[in-house]
């Protein structure tokens, strides 16, 4: 079969076209014929050796894919410890198979499986967002933060703020449904907010760095920040708890793999997810679409900015 097997840790350079034996299912496991695989920013981090908890060399990259299995099901997986999304050809486990609505595209559903549940868990469980308050969104325009902005309205925020790099990014947010958006260079950052609002209960952060402390500034007295990642590279800074308690604020970090494991915490949200995508009600932004065989132009599109929506790799 085709795939793309990272035999070194590297940048996009290293995502090689390779052809491999197909993936054999094993107990508790099905063979899916991928229709489509999701390319995240974290597949970056995988591939340049960074990932949280390591990987091992060589690996096919890729951790959700959309396919059919052997009887005919469509099913949307991720396949977070075996990997190999990038392929013709993968395996994913069982009890993590959910059927796929018609009315829900590849890419939709792609959309939905890592960045869908982490929008949906860090304002659900994690911002324990209550109608009314308002939402602060950095990186309103990429895969989790389209979907933030909708989830936020649906959810019942009172006023969603996003920030984006560029004018057409946050033109982006503002279709979505956010309420205001403002440019997210942290120069300036804080004011910027405080021209739309005195403060703000939550914000979603995945940039870090900077950006994050830049957030932080804009909380409210007992507002509440979640950073789910650190798309900017930068060093992680360090949060005294005394500061944050002279506005009893809180900080907190999410990561989706052990919350999928938590009672409720992938199933049912994630059909949820579907089911309002499939009434019209969520619109996953889907962004390009690369043939297997660019993946490398993927990462390369990702890591510039150069993209909105999920990307997409059909083999």
């Amino acid at each position: 079969m085709r795939a793309i097997q990272v035999t070194q840790f590297g940048g996009p350079e290293v995502l090689v076209p390779t052809e491999l034996e197909p993936p054999v299912a094993g107990p508790g496991q099905l063979l899916v014929e991928v229709g489509a695989a999701g390319v995240n920013f974290a597949d970056t981090h995988r591939t340049d050796g960074s990932y949280r908890g390591g990987v091992t060399l060589p690996f096919v990259p890729g951790v959700e894919i959309v396919g059919r299995t052997e009887t005919g099901r469509r099913i949307l997986s991720p396949i977070l410890e075996t990997g190999g999304g990038y392929a013709e050809y993968a395996v994913a486990p069982a009890n993590r198979a959910v059927d796929v609505p018609d009315q829900v595209s590849d890419g939709q559903a792609l959309a939905l499986l890592i960045q869908g549940l982490t929008a949906w868990h860090v304002l659900r469980n994690s911002a324990r967002l209550r109608a009314g308050e308002s939402v602060l969104v950095n990186a309103a325009a990429g895969g989790v933060g389209t979907i933030a902005v909708q989830l936020a309205k649906q959810f019942g925020a009172g006023l969603v703020i996003a920030t984006a790099s560029t004018a057409a990014k946050r033109e982006l947010a503002l279709e979505l449904g956010a309420d205001v958006a403002v440019d997210n260079n942290p120069d300036g950052y804080a004011d910027r907010i405080r021209e739309v609002t005195d403060g703000v209960d939550v914000v979603l952060d995945s940039t870090g760095g900077s950006t994050m402390l830049a957030g932080l500034e804009c909380l409210k007295g007992f507002g509440r920040l979640v950073n789910y990642g650190n798309a900017s590279r930068e060093g992680r800074p360090s949060i005294d708890p005394s500061a944050l308690a002279q506005r009893n604020l809180s900080v907190a970090g999410f990561w989706l793999v052990p919350a999928m494991d938590e009672p409720g915490g992938y199933v049912e949200p994630l059909t949820e997810l579907l089911q309002l995508t499939a009434a019209g009600k969520l619109r996953p932004l889907v962004g390009a679409e690369y043939p297997l065989e660019d993946a490398r132009r993927s990462h390369e599109d990702l890591l510039a900015r150069r993209t909105t929506g999920k990307l997409v790799l059909k083999p």
